[in-house]
């Protein structure tokens, strides 16, 4: 039995345009909820300017109240990096069940040439998931395994 998706609420900021969309599913099959820049009025009608190697912090206009054992992963969109170089430069970015504060998206231009994001523009996707808290314990010694302590590159390539 599949048990019933968690529901997000959503609190649009005053200032935000109510005719950006909430964030959704494009289709039927996506993991990934897009997220929209909901911009300030003065900033609207000319985007937000992002050079080359350049972050910002791009706002949504909304706040959200993830429920307790879940939470929100903030992902790349996959055209947007692809045509134009935009990222997260803390990918996933996390937001916690307990987090009330605006939700911004943190973004940077790997590209060469400035990018401007549009107001109500796709910029992330939102994936929600279930989160599990574990117990830390010190211990004298930590079990063996075949791969033991190698690290990056370890299990060769291919």
């Amino acid at each position: 039995m599949t048990e019933p998706a968690p529901v997000i609420g959503v609190l649009r900021e005053d200032w935000a345009d109510p005719s950006v969309a909430l964030p959704a599913y494009e289709t039927s099959g996506a993991a990934g909820a897009d997220i929209r820049a909901n911009l300030p009025p003065e900033s609207r009608a000319t985007g937000i300017r992002l050079a080359p190697q350049a972050r910002v912090v791009v706002p949504t206009g909304l706040r959200v109240e993830i429920p307790a054992g879940y939470e929100i992963q903030i992902r790349p969109r996959s055209g947007l990096a692809l045509r134009h170089g935009i990222s997260l430069p803390n990918t996933p970015g996390t937001i916690d069940s307990d987090y009330r504060g605006p939700l911004g998206v943190l973004l940077i231009n790997l590209g060469t040439e400035a990018f401007v994001i549009g107001h109500g523009e796709r910029i992330a996707q939102l994936v929600v998931a279930p989160v599990v808290q574990a117990a830390f314990a010190e211990v004298a010694a930590l079990g063996r395994t075949a791969r033991g302590a190698g690290g990056f590159g370890s299990t060769g390539r291919g």
